[in-house]
């Protein structure tokens, strides 16, 4: 799935080439990438309107547009975001398309492909997010776009007493952070992922917040981590960089590139897959 640094460069992306044009027709041709609030309701609520900003909170993308309302768009597992020619040949699983106005004399279209249809396209009144997207007005601090260091990290963990890793993957503690990241960020910060929120020492959480916030903008940096499975390009179709940077996903069994003397060991626990270096994660 992709995470924040991925959604992050989307977001760039639709920043540079889509902000500032108007959405002159809506194509969808998979319900299921609507269905938050149905077919009718996003074409209709897209349709003749202006992309005002390209915003993002953890993993959702989020577009004020001048009606006042806002387009929401969460990749999840397999989702793309494209920005293309008109004419351009659309890739199987192309679920939503939106035409954009001419810019510099070229006309493009916006699709949201989707092979796995776990991702949704959503418009909705910003006044009842609560309502529509509950999970949205839940979402933790965004270590990223928000106001975040050791203190911050000190207040979030305070009274939590359960392994770090799953403290960093809910997304109502920090926003943003999936497996590929809080396996780098535990490495780079010398943790291992289970151990517990309040054995950390300050030295510990002063670490970790500065390894969070060090790891999420290098790999945005580099575009994001596109692995062999993932799906994950950006809005012109380039696959990220920073999976050449990893230490410890996806390198099991490989010797640790940190201390040059223990392998990568991976485990699965409560059916999701770590890998860290025993020796340098204590």
């Amino acid at each position: 799935m992709p995470e924040l640094p991925e959604v992050e460069t989307v977001r760039r992306g639709i920043e540079a080439k889509v902000v500032g044009r108007k959405i002159t027709a809506v194509t969808i041709g998979r319900e299921r990438s609507v269905r938050r609030v149905g077919r009718e309701a996003v074409i209709h609520g897209l349709t003749g309107v202006t992309i005002a900003t390209a915003r993002r909170r953890g993993k959702y993308l989020l577009c004020d547009l001048d009606s006042g309302e806002e387009m929401m768009i969460h990749l999840r597992m397999s989702g793309r975001v494209l920005v293309e020619p008109v004419g351009t040949v659309r890739p199987a699983h192309t679920h939503v398309v939106l035409s954009l106005s001419e810019r510099d004399g070229i006309c493009d279209e916006m699709w949201f492909v989707d092979p796995r249809t776990f991702g949704e396209v959503v418009v909705f009144d910003p006044a009842h997010v609560a309502e529509v997207l509950p999970e949205l007005a839940r979402l933790g601090v965004d270590p990223i776009c928000e106001q975040f260091d050791s203190q911050v990290l000190t207040d979030l963990l305070k009274g939590k007493r359960g392994a770090i890793k799953p403290l960093l993957l809910s997304q109502h503690v920090v926003a943003g952070i999936g497996n590929i990241y809080a396996d780098e960020i535990l490495h780079r910060a010398g943790l291992r992922w289970n151990r517990t929120a309040d054995s950390l020492s300050a030295t510990s959480i002063r670490r970790l917040a500065q390894h969070i916030s060090e790891v999420l903008t290098d790999a945005i940096t580099a575009g994001g981590s596109t692995l062999d499975d993932s799906q994950y390009v950006d809005i012109e179709g380039n696959t990220g960089s920073f999976q050449a940077e990893h230490r410890v996903y996806g390198r099991d069994g490989k010797r640790c590139v940190t201390c040059g003397k223990a392998d990568i060991v991976r485990v699965v626990a409560a059916g999701r897959s770590t890998s860290y270096c025993p020796r340098c994660q204590k």
